[in-house]
């Protein structure tokens, strides 16, 4: 092949001048190779920075449980009338010769 006529071919298309500099052409190749086909791309950083969002959101909402858990066992470690109170309606604890009635 003659690279003289193809290079003649290419410049007599009427295209914009934007299309025929080779920088923009090296420029956008680049992109497309950035958004789709690169080990690290685009749509996958993308994704993987939705996840990050997410695993943050649960860590906000496990550490604000955990707190109210800590205060519900301090709570039932030092006052004997909620421990009795937690253990009869969690566990359907009760004393001797009382009956209990499940209402729904």
């Amino acid at each position: 092949m003659n690279w003289e006529k193809i290079i003649q071919q290419v410049k007599a298309i009427k295209a914009p001048n934007l299309l025929k500099n080779k920088f923009f052409l090296t420029g956008m190749i680049f992109l497309l190779w950035l958004t789709f086909f690169d080990k690290n791309n685009l749509i996958d950083l993308f994704g993987e920075m939705a996840k990050i969002h997410s695993h943050k959101n649960e860590k906000e909402y496990y550490e604000k449980k955990i707190a109210s858990d800590r205060e519900k066992i301090k709570e039932l470690r030092t006052n004997s009338k909620n421990l009795e109170k937690f253990a009869r309606e969690q566990y359907l604890m009760k004393k001797p010769n009382e009956d209990i009635f499940i209402v729904e």
